[in-house]
């Protein structure tokens, strides 16, 4: 049965416009909510802010020293030392996380500390988010079991200091600005929806993109949908598509790129910029291309976790890494409800403002999906983006949009199977971190937890004075933040397949150049690519001249391992005595 968009007029305040009523009625009426206009809903987003602070808190020494984590790490570090991005070094993504990363070292000093806190706060930005968005049409029960969600397994999946993030958090606030913007038309929504969707694009180029594209398709459909409409869910004044607004968002979207290319073009670095930007459509998905929602898992990997152990033992195991399965489906969902609430807004059966809702972020969902799928659509890059993710497990959950009496029936068991899933996928999580406080390092950047022990540090601590030139190769640029090495290349680190073998020239030259009396030289780095890289051409790994320069011109002094158990040969120049 049709029912009534509950919005007749408009209401004035604050100079801006509000559609009437969506803050006194409960989630159950058609109308949805505006939580922020509600004491209780503040509140409850307030508590969860602070909660996910406490939460996230336990991990913030916690690190495997993944190889990924010292990218952004080293690059701001470079920035401080007064270096230029893409002028004196290479980056294959857009400029925000490095020099976000440099201002809070500027700021608050460059400890490991320092970046991890800020994750910290992108977590409990991010399941607010999560609550304020899912309260627009689920009950607040719900809207709290998606923001718990995202506060127990995103970043604690990957507590790591990545371009990822904070992109994401730009993410996020872009779809909430672009939500307010369609309840409340006004410019200055207009305004920060553009600003925050472009400052996604400078902090991850692919996912500003895909949101960009997404988020111009959600208000294009709506606007072409309500077009068509006897009566349209705005009046005049409340128009989307007004020439201030119009103006408000080109403003938006051109500010940051304008002092992006202002700044560059200071430094005579523009060109180089706009390679390296575009530098992944020839060279990124070759070696990164995976099959959708693959979980880089190795052959030890899975049958330890569906191989071994009794029945009640895999059921369990299976039940904890479902969510792996699940988060990749979720924008696949998003895709579906994108459709059919279309088609609900062009029939004219639909609750109008519930429908525009659906309509835009599902939207926004797909695009980003998009971004995705160009890149690299493993289970990591799909559980960056859950703090959006996760509103269609609210939905879901909720129900009550979902079409299908099958799905209302078996409701019950799914919200239970899912609660179960999540909360046993948070646990493993939560007690690596907790663990890992026996296992301490002592860096230059401050103290690390590890889950095993690390002699890499240490030893280069021991035998490395702080600033020296050293050589991390191929992948592991973390060791030069934690040690407070210099890396004398262009590039923190090399991966066969995607860098190019004029890189691996250059990369050569630079360490021939240089001189370096320090090599550490990660021989277990070849064991990775079958599994992390699947796509890797071979003939990329059968030729390495940089390997080649490093065994011919160095020896071996001793064997040390990092806490994942990679080795790592400590190296010095042949004409040099080990220490």
């Amino acid at each position: 049965m049709r029912q009534n968009a509950g919005v007749e007029h408009v209401a004035e305040a604050g100079g801006g416009v509000v559609l009437k009523g969506l803050a006194e009625k409960p989630a159950s009426s058609r109308s949805g909510v505006r939580a922020e206009l509600d004491a209780k809903d503040r509140a409850i987003a307030v508590a969860v802010f602070l909660v996910t602070l406490a939460y996230l808190w336990l991990f913030r020494r916690y690190t495997f020293l993944e190889p990924d984590e010292g990218i952004v790490l080293q690059g701001a570090q470079r920035i401080l030392r007064g270096e230029v991005l893409y002028r004196d070094f290479f980056s294959y993504f857009t400029p925000g996380s490095y020099y976000f990363l440099a201002l809070l070292f500027k700021v608050f000093g460059s400890s490991f500390l320092v970046a991890r806190i800020a994750l910290v706060f992108f977590g409990g930005i991010y399941s607010v988010i999560s609550y304020l968005l899912a309260r627009r049409v689920c009950s607040r029960g719900i809207a709290l079991w998606a923001a718990a969600v995202v506060t127990l397994t995103t970043i604690p999946y990957r507590f790591e200091v990545l371009h990822n993030w904070d992109s994401t958090l730009w993410a996020c606030l872009a779809v909430y600005g672009a939500v307010r913007w369609l309840e409340s038309p006004h410019w200055k929504w207009a305004f920060a929806t553009g600003s925050l969707a472009s400052l996604t694009f400078l902090f991850e180029q692919s996912k500003g993109a895909g949101l960009i594209l997404g988020l111009s398709a959600g208000f294009a459909t709506i606007a072409v949908l309500d077009r068509r409409r006897s009566r349209s869910i705005w009046t005049t004044k409340q128009r989307v598509w007004t020439l201030t607004q119009d103006f408000g968002l080109a403003a938006g979207v051109a500010w940051p790129l304008v002092v992006t290319l202002a700044y560059f073009g200071a430094q005579h670095s523009l060109s180089t910029m706009w390679a390296d930007w575009f530098w992944p459509l020839q060279h990124y998905s070759l070696a990164n291309h995976v099959p959708y929602g693959y979980q880089n898992w190795s052959e030890n990997t899975r049958h330890l976790l569906f191989g071994s152990g009794s029945l009640g033992v895999r059921l369990i195991t299976l039940m904890s890494v479902s969510p792996c399965f699940l988060v990749p489906m979720l924008p696949l969902i998003a895709v579906a409800l994108l459709i059919y609430w279309t088609v609900q807004m062009w029939r004219g059966s639909d609750p109008r403002v519930v429908g525009a809702h659906y309509v835009l972020v599902c939207a926004a969902l797909s695009g980003l999906l998009l971004s995705v799928v160009v890149g690299r659509a493993d289970i990591i890059h799909f559980m960056y983006l859950l703090p959006l993710f996760s509103l269609v497990i609210g939905w879901m959950i909720e129900g009550r949009d979902i079409p299908g009496r099958l799905f209302k029936a078996v409701k019950p068991l799914f919200t239970a199977c899912l609660t179960v899933a999540f909360l046993l996928f948070a646990m493993p999580l939560l007690l690596r971190a907790l663990n890992a406080g026996g296992n301490r390092v002592e860096t230059r950047r401050g103290v690390i937890a590890v889950p095993l022990e690390d002699t890499v540090v240490d030893y280069v601590q021991a035998h490395v004075p702080a600033g020296e030139k050293i050589f991390v190769y191929p992948y592991l640029p973390l060791y030069y933040y934690l040690t407070d090495t210099v890396n004398p290349t262009h590039y923190e680190y090399f991966q066969p397949g995607m860098h190019t073998p004029e890189q691996a020239q250059e990369m050569f030259a630079e360490l021939a150049a240089a001189r370096v009396r320090v090599v550490l030289f990660e021989a277990s780095f070849w064991e990775k690519i079958p599994t992390s890289w699947p796509g890797t051409p071979v003939s990329a790994i059968v030729r390495d001249p940089v390997a080649d320069y490093v065994q011919r011109e160095y020896r071996a002094c001793r064997i040390l391992h990092s806490p994942n158990e990679w080795k790592f040969l400590f190296m010095v120049r042949k004409d040099l005595a080990c220490p």
